[in-house]
């Protein structure tokens, strides 16, 4: 079969994405794209550079901070995970949240967000309302709380697919029944679940928002960010687009407008190195998920039974308030996890006596990574947000690697004891 033929019959998962590149028309015959590090890209005719400027001549570059031919391979490796239309890629998971908000609201539009949300991202949100945009932080476990919440002025209504630390699950289905009824934006940061455990576009999103940092790159050693466009939201109806975007097929509109505002004017350019570093990982993908996500369902059935325990979230276990969604729609569960202690001072030291798990920020690296929460990543957010985030004094956060699930349990087992 040659490099631009695809096979007659529906691939899955991991084969199409292990195969992009090199059907995408990599140069000679490579199996990867290669890393292009200029800055600069020259045209014979001038014409040629006015249409890349101006968007008229498709497929082609003119400075690197909008992109260069190895970040746009990732984008199209990341449209085809999401079964979206289109991807723009940012130097970071934040740089594309940023981008996205700053773009598509206005100072005196208003924003319904979950109340569990990543803590730079509730952070973000507070700069926002700053900024003149009006936030209505919600409990969108229920989607009653999110219909209450809407008011003439909205625009846009943003979730995440499994909360970061406490694993809520919003009622992500009657959750875009409501948006698209009301003509509004949906917008999902899907990084825990994965293009591979999730597609947003399922339940109506317009936009998926992910931190290839975490799983989908994987291996803890580049920074990016991805917003997909899901082909699902019809833009000519969105107010916010400016008019010189308005031109052509309005499915092009918002990506255009992130694309001009969000990354050429803002600068949050992922790097071509970093790029290929993501792309690479990202074929392992389907593997990584399934192995940390049995190890985490392990690990959380060992912690949902020890006396020191008083509660797991997990969603993969019976117990877990929205363990019915989670079933429905996710495949396999997470490598998100979280627990509480009963002795809250005991929190620090059994952090302090795992040998296994890093002691560290961050997320989805092939080694498990521990962090105390209410006294690290939402220390900042203060008392009274971790209680409506239902952030225990207590919560030890755990993101499950690649280590055997026995050699997990036996270092946790240790460590509570």
């Amino acid at each position: 079969m040659s490099a631009s033929e695809k096979s007659p019959r529906q691939e899955g998962f991991s084969t199409q994405i292990v195969h992009a590149d090199r059907r995408g028309g990599a140069e000679w015959g490579a199996v990867h794209a290669p890393i292009h590090t200029s800055v600069q890209y020259g045209y014979e005719r001038v014409e040629d550079l006015i249409g890349a400027f101006q968007g008229t001549l498709k497929g082609t570059f003119n400075y690197a901070r909008q992109g260069t031919p190895t970040t746009a391979a990732l984008e199209s490796k990341l449209s085809q995970m999401e079964q979206g239309v289109g991807s723009i890629c940012f130097a970071t998971g934040m740089a594309g949240i940023c981008a996205l908000f700053l773009t598509l609201l206005k100072a005196g539009d208003h924003l319904v967000a979950s109340q569990f949300v990543f803590g730079n991202t509730n952070s973000f949100l507070l700069t926002l309302a700053d900024l003149g945009v009006e936030v209505s932080m919600v409990d969108v476990t229920k989607a009653e709380a999110v219909a209450q919440a809407i008011r003439p002025h909205t625009r846009m209504v943003f979730v995440e697919t499994l909360a970061n630390p406490g694993t809520q699950i919003p009622d992500l289905e009657a959750i875009g029944a409501l948006c698209q009824e009301k003509g509004l934006l949906y917008v999902v940061d899907n990084t825990v679940l994965s293009p591979y455990g999730f597609l947003p576009a399922q339940v109506g999103a317009g936009l998926v928002v992910h931190s290839l940092s975490k799983i989908i790159g994987g291996h803890g050693d580049a920074l990016g960010g991805v917003v997909t466009d899901t082909g699902r939201f019809d833009w000519s109806q969105y107010p916010n687009i400016f008019s010189a975007y308005r031109k052509g097929d309005a499915k092009g509109w918002g990506l255009q407008q992130l694309r001009k505002k969000g990354l050429r004017d803002m600068g949050g350019t992922l790097s071509s190195g970093a790029a290929h570093q993501i792309a690479v990982g990202a074929e392992t993908l389907a593997l990584r998920m399934a192995r940390t996500s049995a190890t985490a369902l392990a690990l959380a059935e060992f912690l949902q039974q020890h006396p020191a325990v008083a509660k797991v979230h997990y969603p993969g276990l019976t117990s877990h308030p929205q363990h019915a969604i989670a079933k429905k729609w996710f495949k396999g569960s997470s490598w998100l996890m979280s627990f509480e202690l009963k002795d809250a001072q005991q929190c620090l030291p059994v952090c302090n006596r795992l040998h296994l798990p890093l002691k560290a920020t961050g997320l989805a690296d092939t080694r498990s990574l521990i962090i105390p929460v209410a006294h690290t990543i939402f220390w900042e957010a203060g008392p009274e947000t971790r209680r409506a985030m239902g952030i225990a004094d207590s919560l030890i956060r755990v993101s499950v690697g690649l280590e055997d699930a026995a050699d997990l349990i036996a270092d946790f087992d240790q460590a509570l004891k």
